[in-house]
């Protein structure tokens, strides 16, 4: 059975919901929004999404243009103020992509090089994320694993809450962050490593550990031999499928390479 690399990336990261019950899922970006919709159609069906305006699905919208007489599966209402009612709750689990990573789990989604006041290249910024952050569980998605993105010191500016004891707000312990899944196009990471270090979980097929460290730019816990990322079973991938109907999936990872290059080429 061939698969995309996109494909083993979202089923990789539709595990990070899977143990969180009825909470809201938040997935910024196509394989982080598919792996949230495939959670919620597979391995966890309490969870619950919105439409991206006001309402609360029971069923996961496809992405791109839907059929003529498609319905949305309304179940309720959430409008703007109950939306941070939820995030400050904790009942939310955002998944997004940050532009680079440090050895803390710390994001940068705001400013590239120099000063703050005059950066090489500004980003989106850290809108929410700071609060976001310190308030429910969060994972991210690395569509091209490498020092860039996984940098050596602390990240050019410090988006969002990590392991990072120097940087804990008021009243907070280590233990009230959980940032759950790092998945990449070459691995599985989460900082389950002494101290909360970076932790390799899996390997994604033909690649080793080395190239993993190679492309990080901080220490991996490496703890024995680590296993390879599960493949996609039949039933995931009709799942993305309808999903994605219009396969925009495949313009996510360089190339669309395949997910196991010694088993045919990605779809």
């Amino acid at each position: 059975m061939s698969y995309s690399l996109a494909e083993l990336c979202i089923c990789a990261a539709s595990r990070a919901f899977e143990g969180d019950g009825e909470v809201l899922a938040t997935g910024i970006g196509v394989i982080p929004r598919l792996a949230a919709s495939l959670a919620m159609k597979t391995c966890n069906t309490d969870l619950m999404m919105t439409d991206s305006e006001a309402w609360m699905l029971s069923e996961p919208n496809p992405l791109g243009q839907r059929p003529e007489g498609f319905q949305q599966a309304n179940e309720s209402w959430m409008g703007f103020s109950r939306i941070f009612d939820n995030v400050w709750s904790g009942k939310r689990h955002a998944m997004l992509g940050p532009t680079q990573v440090d050895r803390f789990g710390q994001s940068n989604t705001s400013a590239l090089g120099g000063s703050y006041q005059a950066p090489k290249v500004m980003m989106l910024g850290a809108r929410g994320f700071p609060g976001n952050s310190i308030s429910h569980p969060n994972s991210f998605f690395v569509p091209a694993h490498s020092t860039r993105v996984f940098v050596e010191g602390e990240c050019d500016f410090v988006s969002s809450i990590g392991y990072n004891p120097d940087r804990l707000p008021r009243g907070h312990a280590l233990s009230d962050i959980d940032i759950r899944l790092i998945v990449t196009n070459l691995c599985v990471m989460d900082f389950g490593g002494p101290d909360y270090q970076a932790r390799l979980v899996s390997l994604h097929p033909g690649i080793s550990a080395g190239q993993v460290q190679e492309n990080t730019g901080f220490p991996l816990h490496v703890a024995g031999d680590v296993p390879a990322t599960a493949a996609p079973t039949q039933a995931q991938l009709d799942a993305i499928a309808a999903l994605d109907p219009h396969n925009q999936r495949a313009a996510q990872i360089k190339d669309n390479p395949p997910g196991d290059p010694a088993a045919g080429d990605g779809s």
